[in-house]
């Protein structure tokens, strides 16, 4: 079966499922989307390795695998979405020490966690993307202000359920300076508050 690699488009949180985040990844070479709905803490841990400027006081669960892995020499050579069974997604972390491979069952978020954190790449096989992946909607109004072209994620089917996904996560941040924003970043972070941390990171982001 042929491989698709997969980059990260973007994270949004669900208005009607408490604590749910959606994770959307992007084909590198096509336009489908694979939706993967994960939790608020892999949400934060996924958003702070995508956020370089954001440095936890202490490490993550994640950050704490990286160290480790570090210490005794064993890389994340890839990441592979193999499996998708009732709206679940199955990965495997295919690692490397003194050149003997690997390969670790993982949860598909921390295995994306992991992957952030090493640079490795992330795949999955056709038949998944052909099953699950989506072209996802876009309004004309946040085509028009969204220049970094991020997702507005209209509905997500997981399950036979619909998932909503809010589209302007940093809206009560909009009349703060940006010299607020970011003092209440560096409080945030030194609150571990990440999923705050995160929305404020966007939103100046937004300004520059």
């Amino acid at each position: 079966m042929s491989l698709v690699r997969l980059k990260i488009k973007g994270i949004s949180y669900s208005q009607t499922q408490n604590g749910a985040y959606a994770l959307i990844l992007n084909e590198v070479e096509g336009d489908r989307k694979l939706p993967i709905v994960i939790g608020a803490f892999e949400a934060q841990s996924i958003a702070i390795a995508l956020e370089k400027e954001i440095k936890p006081p202490r490490p993550l669960t994640h950050d704490l695998f990286k160290n480790f892995s570090d210490r005794f020499d064993i890389v994340v050579k890839q990441v592979i979405i193999h499996k998708l069974v009732d709206g679940v997604f199955y990965s495997s972390i295919i690692c490397e020490r003194e050149k003997v491979e690997e390969i670790i069952d993982a949860r598909t978020s921390d295995a994306i966690a992991l992957a952030l954190r090493f640079d490795a790449p992330i795949f999955t096989y056709k038949t998944i993307l052909d099953k699950a992946g989506i072209f996802l909607k876009f309004s004309s109004k946040d085509k028009e202000e969204d220049n970094d072209d991020s997702i507005v994620v209209d509905e997500i089917l997981q399950e036979g359920e619909t998932v909503e996904i809010e589209s302007d996560a940093g809206g009560g941040y909009r009349e703060m300076t940006v010299e607020e924003l970011h003092k209440e970043l560096d409080k945030a972070v030194a609150n571990e508050d990440y999923e705050k941390a995160a929305k404020l990171r966007d939103e100046i982001s937004k300004r520059n």
